[in-house]
């Protein structure tokens, strides 16, 4: 790579040479450090051909930091290139208003403020589109519609606060070999940081991505995930201290200088007295990605911070417990496996199996909008043939089980079998008892039996004395699963509400099984009290 200083300056004198909009009407736009330094390094830095190095740019800043005005100023300057004719630019947001009211009429109001630049176009408010007529270089507002968008050639494609976009398919046509008969094609996300507890979105994908340049790039960093072609900026302050002051600077980089101090104090004031305000105070002024639920059992968090260290491997031979969430057609099958403290495992640990219908699992992916086919190729999830669960193939998986671990399946005067929710599990109920001699023994799905498994499997994650393996199925189910209280202070788990209605998209099939696990295994401490369990246990 090397830096052409000429092209660099070209590109900041034109953008500072355009007039900024809204409540700063008719001031210059002046760059600061930070958005001189994208400008300088995207328009400056260039490849072994003598072009553009970057194609893809990521900027993530906190609301009002000015991000839409530094996208209309590289639009300008494209527009008005006249060493880049026929060119075709693109705004897309989450949909066709608020690509119009954050980067298209900010751009007219930018061109009709220069006499030289207003000859130069044709404006078609009409279609929201503006025509360079001396270098027939075209911009256009795109709709949420992805119909019609396959094939464009875009020279520059500018996408508007893609955390908030429905899906990732407007994303994929729109980048998806679009520009690849152009020399020099740019594609620029502008984005806050999103809500999104699932990790599941576009826009979650892009930050990761983005940070994984971010940190391949500093001293010492993982080079084989950088991306040579990715230009990555993110402006946030990710710690706990977030009423320091000092902290907010880290996060906005305009502060003092477009909006002032006070603003933000008024907001932490407010985040102060409610937990609903502080979530929107991290989310938009401190760009922190939000894991938190407000009507979940447990935060995110709390699943996130308790991943173990260690590999399925390192549990072969090892005891369990085992509890199960059965389904045929809707719902998710999942089964957990417990194992306790013993030789050679120091704390409680987690593991999950999870199977879904494979010939409804596309619609499902529609449906309950996450990616069971990624997690599918992973192996976290395993799709069975036709469109109910196969219970035969959890049989089949528990048979498994028993070559590979020590399963403790009864213990006398505690519970003889398999703890589950064993709603629709006939065939299965059947088949294990008649090839591994097992039953599958009901859990109530009540006040009084659930009570203690749910309080027991929050204690040892609260105290760090449970990890589990990082699996995306089982963090998403976590996620989704809130709780009802009765008058005696008695807890039962739900689905996610959705205002006052459960929501049925939102699967919980593993926080389940875990709980029924955690009904078998929480009688461990009394098992050992009372010195029933093998040697070796506890060590």
């Amino acid at each position: 790579m090397k830096f052409d200083k000429e092209k660099a300056q070209y590109a900041v004198d034109f953008i500072e040479n355009l007039k900024l909009t809204g409540d700063f009407h008719g001031q210059p736009f002046v760059l600061q450090d930070w958005n001189r330094k994208i400008i300088t390094d995207v328009f400056g830095t260039l490849n072994n051909r003598g072009l553009r190095q970057y194609k893809d740019i990521y900027v993530e800043v906190p609301k009002k930091n000015t991000k839409s005005s530094l996208g209309c100023g590289i639009c300008a300057k494209q527009l008005f290139d006249k060493k880049e004719p026929n060119g075709l630019i693109h705004f897309a947001g989450a949909d066709k208003i608020n690509a119009r009211e954050t980067l298209y009429e900010p751009l007219v109001e930018m061109i009709e403020q220069d006499p030289a630049l207003i000859s130069r176009v044709k404006i078609t408010d009409s279609l929201k589109e503006i025509t360079n007529k001396e270098t027939n270089t075209r911009l256009k507002v795109l709709s949420s519609d992805v119909s019609n968008k396959h094939g464009p050639n875009a020279s520059l494609t500018v996408m508007d606060e893609i955390h908030t976009w429905h899906g990732r398919e407007l994303y994929d046509v729109l980048t998806h070999g679009t520009g690849l008969a152009r020399h020099e094609p740019l594609r620029i996300v502008l984005t806050t940081a999103g809500r999104d507890p699932d990790r599941v979105t576009i826009g979650w994908e892009l930050h990761e991505k983005a940070m994984a340049v971010i940190e391949a790039r500093k001293k010492g960093g993982d080079k084989s995930k950088d991306i040579a072609t990715m230009y990555a900026v993110i402006f946030a302050y990710l710690g706990e201290d977030i009423w320091n002051e000092k902290n907010w600077y880290k996060a906005n980089p305009m502060l003092d200088i477009v909006f002032p101090i006070e603003a933000l104090r008024e907001l932490a004031l407010e985040a102060k007295l409610s937990r609903a305000d502080e979530v929107l105070f991290r989310w938009l002024n401190l760009n922190q990605w939000i894991t938190i639920r407000l009507t979940t059992w447990q935060p995110l968090d709390l699943f996130d911070s308790t991943v173990g260290d260690w590999s399925r491997n390192d549990l072969l031979g090892k005891d369990c417990y085992i509890g199960g969430d059965f389904s045929t057609t809707t719902d998710l099958s999942g089964t957990c496996l417990l194992f306790p403290p013993q030789a050679g495992v120091p704390d409680w640990r987690m593991i999950w199996d999870c199977w879904i219908p494979e010939e409804n699992m596309k619609q499902r992916i529609k449906v309950d909008k996450v990616p069971y086919d990624k997690w599918a190729a992973m192996g976290w999830i395993s799709p069975t043939p036709g469109n109910v669960i196969d219970h035969l193939k959890i049989a089949e998986r528990y048979g498994e089980y028993k070559k590979m671990y020590k399963i403790h399946e009864t213990r006398e005067g505690v519970m003889d079998g398999l703890p589950v929710d064993i709603s629709l599990t006939v065939t299965l109920s059947q088949v294990i008892k008649k090839d591994y001699d097992l039953d599958l023994i009901d859990i109530p799905q009540t006040y009084t039996s659930l009570t203690d498994p749910m309080n027991f499997y929050e204690n040892l994650l609260k105290t760090k004395r449970l990890t589990h393996e990082d699996n995306p199925v089982a963090r998403w189910c976590f996620g989704n699963t809130s709780i009802v209280k009765n008058g005696n202070s008695q807890i039962k788990y739900v689905k996610e509400h959705k205002g006052k209605s459960v929501d049925r998209t939102k699967r919980i099939d593993l926080t389940v099984a875990s709980i029924m696990a955690c009904a078998r295994g929480r009688f461990y401490e009394l098992e050992k009290a009372n010195e029933k369990l093998p040697a070796g246990w506890g060590m």
